[in-house]
């Protein structure tokens, strides 16, 4: 039987989109037998190589991913006559040619369960690692980040073990992201010191680096320090550029956010207007200019206009819209600050149709203001009205609520001074 004849033919009817009959040919190429074939030894495994990866491709064109798992399964005897390395490389290329399969995030996730499990039977630790590492990454793009971290965690701790800087750097960063996720932001700083340290032992390719400053630039807009934040953010937008790297958008969306978020909005337009960035210009950029047209204005209808306007861009961003929230919120508190400020008593639908608000959100923020106390008030509920206080103002049972409190802490001082005594 000479295998580059099926090969060939199996090509052919591929070609001519006969694909059960291309199907059958390249899985009888793949389950033949040595005793069958007059190759040497190396040729055999070229074809079959050959004729799995074009089976591979076959299944993905058709988007049938339960095929791809039992193709998985039935190459096992396969891997056991190839190099480890080259085992390796294949298994990799089946978990990414599944991922191009729309809707697959779970039949994914067994596969790498299932090749998890392989991998331990054959020991091949190599292998396994970087599958767990993808299987970590599929918990986090489905939003399962416990699961996630629980894998990442047993992972860090085999491969801070061993000299392998690369991986170890891959799941630093994914621990970064999904601790980010979890709105943990000390761990999240931890995990990426981690792996910038882990960065500098090592070459680290441009669009990993991108990568390394856009995050580094998140976990600083996260605890407020926009301005180091933005340095970061450019970095990785000249890094991701560099290399037409489509992140760059997103990481000069959020250079721009970092303007918006230091009240330096005018930059917005000249930074948007520069050459080196005005081949992104686009919906995302249109986004960001609307919020800083919206935040120079002082405009809460405006802003809300670009959030209906543009929610790929701003609203289904966790990192923009976390940030736009609470500029949201600070807006409208000025808006009911600044409008207040003359009155002593006013009418909340009054408040609510100067700011174009509903009348439920305005009141619910002023409550939530006078208890932060941000603003020194009360409502009237009768009346509809906010009554607003001129000086500091606190009824009675504020006071004896005090003074009963300092009693109360005076005969407890005396009762453990009387107490030690005893002992």
């Amino acid at each position: 039987m000479q295998l580059a004849a099926l090969l060939e033919q199996a090509d052919e009817k591929r070609a001519t989109h006969c694909y059960q009959e291309a199907e059958k040919i390249y899985l009888e190429l793949l389950t033949c037998s040595e005793g069958e074939l007059s190759e040497e030894q190396e040729n055999i495994l070229k074809y079959k190589e050959q004729a799995a990866l074009a089976l591979l491709d076959l299944f993905v064109d058709q988007k049938q991913a339960e095929k791809i798992v039992e193709l998985t399964r039935k190459l096992r005897p396969f891997f056991g006559q190839v190099a480890k390395a080259k085992t390796a490389k294949l298994i990799r290329v089946v978990l990414d040619r599944v991922a191009f399969i729309p809707n697959t995030e779970q039949i994914q996730i067994d596969l790498c369960l299932e090749t998890i499990e392989w991998c331990r039977q054959e020991k091949r630790t190599f292998l396994r690692q970087r599958v767990q590492a993808k299987l970590a990454a599929l918990y986090f793009q489905t939003q399962r980040y416990l699961e996630s971290l629980a894998v990442l965690t047993e992972l860090l701790k085999e491969v801070k073990k061993l000299d392998d800087k690369s991986l170890l750097l891959e799941i630093q960063l994914l621990e970064c992201r999904v601790q980010l996720a979890l709105r943990n932001i000390p761990k999240a700083r931890g995990a990426l010191t981690s792996a910038r340290t882990t960065a500098n032992a090592i070459y680290v390719p441009p669009g990993l680096q991108g990568e390394v400053d856009l995050l580094a630039g998140i976990v600083s807009a996260e605890e407020h320090d926009y301005k180091t934040a933005y340095s970061y953010f450019y970095e990785s937008f000249e890094g991701f550029s560099n290399l037409g790297d489509e992140r760059a958008i997103s990481s000069f969306k959020y250079m721009l956010l970092c303007k918006i978020m230091t009240k330096q909005a005018e930059d917005v337009t000249s930074l948007i207007s520069t050459k080196f960035a005005l081949r992104y210009s686009g919906k995302a950029v249109d986004a960001m200019l609307a919020i800083s047209r919206a935040h120079q204005n002082r405009s809460l209808a405006q802003f809300q206009q670009a959030l209906k306007e543009y929610p790929e861009e701003l609203t289904y961003d966790v990192v923009i819209h976390s940030h736009l929230s609470e500029l949201y919120d600070t807006l409208l508190q000025q808006n009911i600050l600044r409008i207040v400020e003359p009155f002593s008593r006013v009418e909340i639908t009054h408040i609510a149709e100067l700011i174009g608000l509903s009348l439920e959100t305005v009141e619910n923020k002023i409550s939530q203001m006078i208890l932060d106390g941000q603003l020194k008030g009360t409502l009237d509920q009768g009346a509809n009205c906010l009554i607003t206080f001129t000086q500091d103002y606190f009824p009675k049972t504020y006071y004896h609520s005090l003074q009963t409190m300092r009693e109360m802490s005076r005969v407890v001082d005396i009762l453990f001074e009387n107490a030690s005594l005893l002992s």
